[in-house]
């Protein structure tokens, strides 16, 4: 519906309204849904099926980049947004008729075997510290991958790589369909590594990897087949934030109240949405370069490494273990 509507805005406050807030809340509404239900099913496997889902979300955009572009350049924005968006509602539709809740003996029996912490509300969730360190750094993860994802077209120009032919195509869509692929394909990895190793340590692993890749990405950025393959390895230890954070919260919060709980740390991500972009063209304005953003990144990539091992696992330890 906010595809549809936006493609008849003629001015900047509907398009905000329309694609910007109608859009946030049906697409908050699916995934927070989607991810409540998983954890309900799979609570001994949290991590690889919230990842899954997540692959979904992440992935579903490689399908469609260049589909879209296309349809940009010969049809219109108008015509573009009421086709895809009238498509990928009817498809939405359809696959919302197969979702259903775990049956409730089955359900509570399989929670209670594997939960590690006992139920807590939203209402004293929001009061303990470790809630709020989760929202914390799940907020720098989340600002951090869209000051890039945010302003990557315009530092791949600035960096003399976005027409230079890759593999016989140009590099900045094929930077961002590969993008698709990494971002959707780390969180079932992630997930299912985190279902391992533990939360903590992956978090570790994966925000370390990010800071390692967009560091090498930084260094090396007037080279147009590592800026490609680079970009893929920085979205490969970005996108899994959204299969580890909520598999953590609900091994430290319960199941009970997953779905709503989770929405709560969700609204990290919207902090992410209204920084990342905004800050990262503002750094740029003031320092005139892109190295300045860079840096802003991977230091918020290595903080939040170190908190996931130094804070997040003492805090959660503490938690799980009081009476």
């Amino acid at each position: 519906m906010s595809w549809v509507i936006a493609a008849s805005a003629t001015s900047l406050t509907a398009l905000y309204v329309s694609y910007g807030v109608l859009g946030g809340i049906g697409t908050g509404i699916v995934y927070i849904g989607i991810v409540g239900l998983m954890v309900k099913w799979f609570p001994d496997k949290r991590g690889l099926a919230t990842g899954v889902v997540a692959a979904g979300y992440g992935m579903g955009a490689m399908l469609t980049t260049f589909p879209i572009s296309g349809s940009l350049a010969t049809a219109g924005f108008e015509r573009t947004l009421i086709v895809y968006g009238l498509l990928l509602g009817a498809i939405a539709l359809l696959a919302a008729l197969a979702l259903k809740r775990p049956p409730t003996t089955q359900q509570y029996s399989a929670l209670r075997a594997h939960a590690e912490a006992r139920d807590v509300a939203p209402s004293q969730m929001l009061k303990t510290p470790v809630f709020w360190l989760m929202f914390a750094m799940m907020a720098m993860m989340s600002t951090s991958g869209l000051m890039v994802i945010s302003q990557m077209a315009t530092f791949a120009r600035d960096f003399g790589v976005a027409q230079v032919t890759v593999w016989g195509l140009a590099a900045l869509p094929l930077a961002l369909t590969l993008d698709r692929f990494t971002n959707g394909l780390t969180r079932p990895f992630f997930g299912w590594l985190s279902d391992r190793i533990g939360r903590e340590h992956t978090m570790f692993i994966a925000f370390t990897l990010e800071g390692v890749a967009m560091t090498a990405w930084l260094l090396t950025r007037d080279n147009a087949v590592l800026f490609v393959l680079l970009s893929g390895l920085v979205f490969f230890g970005w996108g899994e934030i959204f299969s580890l954070f909520p598999s953590t919260l609900t091994d430290t919060f319960g199941p009970r109240h997953a779905t709503t709980n989770y929405g709560f740390l969700y609204m990290a991500q919207g902090v992410g949405s209204i920084f990342g972009g905004p800050l990262a063209a503002l750094l740029y304005q003031r320092t005139g370069t892109w190295s300045t953003v860079f840096a802003v990144v991977i230091a918020m990539n290595f903080a939040t490494a170190l908190l996931a091992l130094m804070a997040l696992k003492p805090l959660r330890r503490r938690w799980l273990s009081s009476p």
